[in-house]
């Protein structure tokens, strides 16, 4: 009897031991750390990701909330893990890429970066680095081209009548290259339509619903409805402005009517479109970025060299995935 109780008691001691997970028993996954989370487009990007891991090899998500220290050592955890195959990266900070490379290529775990482009110096660090998004610039022109439809095609759209457009800028996060590229290129877009333009305000909201909210809240206590079409960089802030017009009773009443454009083509920005408060916005394709992304990750994590026929989509230059915007209005608009 007591040499039973000794060994019932070894044994009891030992199955913590035991049921701790080793580290070789935990299994093989494709990193995924995100800039930050409660970001309607990145967590549409996020759950396509996870939908496409489905029956193949898993993903760990991380959030990084705004701090590239954070995913810094986020990304260290993953590659120290021993079980991290491939990462897919939306940096926080675009210039910190060239880092987060450096720590991936010591342990030969390659890289896909998406949403936010590296510095073409930091892609060419290695050949196992791909980049995956859709072209600023080409965002920024179509949001362009859905202003000057509606200016061109709609006699109330120069409320005051003096031929020159009226605008306010929110932008996205400054020093991001699509919220530098979106503004730019949409503003070129309708000048170079030959639209004589006028910027009244111009505010930093980071991506942020409420800060678009609060910064159009600003421009209408400065200027009213003398405000023709506000350019948002992104579809979270547009819809804050949108809460901002409506509470101010701009969105409903006749000749007061404030347009609003956003970028993105989420969910509730397109349910916004048909409800006919958010004018227009250009759809930036997050199920086939997501897709694009896990493809290549999952082809490198499988020791194979992606190429357009085993991931899906054409790889410009051998690292770069483009996938295209497609402008959207609401009915009639």
């Amino acid at each position: 009897m007591k040499r039973f109780l000794t060994v019932l008691l070894v044994m009891l001691i030992a199955v913590p031991l035991f049921s701790a997970p080793s580290r070789e028993s935990v299994e093989d996954f494709i990193g995924v750390a995100v800039f930050r989370n409660n970001d309607p487009f990145m967590d549409e990007v996020v759950a396509e990701i996870e939908r496409q891991a489905i029956g193949r090899l898993p993903v760990h998500v991380f959030y990084s909330d705004d701090s590239q220290i954070l995913q810094n050592k986020q990304v260290d955890e993953m590659l120290s893990s021993g079980r991290c195959k491939a990462l897919i990266l939306n940096p926080v900070d675009r210039t910190s890429a060239g880092l987060l490379i450096q720590k991936a290529r010591k342990y030969d775990v390659p890289l896909v970066f998406f949403n936010r482009e590296p510095l073409k110096d930091d892609m060419a660090l290695w050949d196992r680095v791909y980049y995956v998004g859709a072209k600023a610039e080409e965002s920024g022109e179509m949001a362009g081209e859905i202003i000057v439809s509606m200016w061109e095609s709609n006699v109330m759209a120069d409320k005051n009548g003096d031929g020159v457009l009226q605008y306010v800028v929110i932008r996205g996060e400054s020093g991001h290259q699509d919220s530098e590229l979106r503004t730019e290129y949409a503003i070129n877009t309708i000048v170079n339509s030959g639209i004589r333009v006028e910027r009244l305000a111009e505010e930093t909201a980071n991506w942020r619903r409420e800060l678009g909210k609060s910064a159009m809240e600003r421009f209408l206590a400065t200027h009213g409805d003398g405000i023709e079409v506000v350019i948002a960089n992104n579809d979270a802030m547009a819809l804050g402005a949108l809460e901002a017009i409506e509470e101010a009773g701009y969105l409903d009443s006749i000749g007061t009517y404030i347009p609003v454009i956003g970028v993105d083509g989420t969910q509730e920005a397109m349910k916004s479109l048909e409800e006919g408060k958010l004018y227009g916005t250009v759809r930036n394709d997050s199920s086939n970025q997501a897709k694009a992304a896990y493809n290549i990750a999952y082809e490198l994590a499988c020791g194979r060299t992606p190429s357009d026929e085993s991931i899906g989509y054409p790889i410009a230059g051998g690292q770069y995935v483009w996938i295209p915007y497609a402008r959207v209005t609401r009915p009639g608009g």
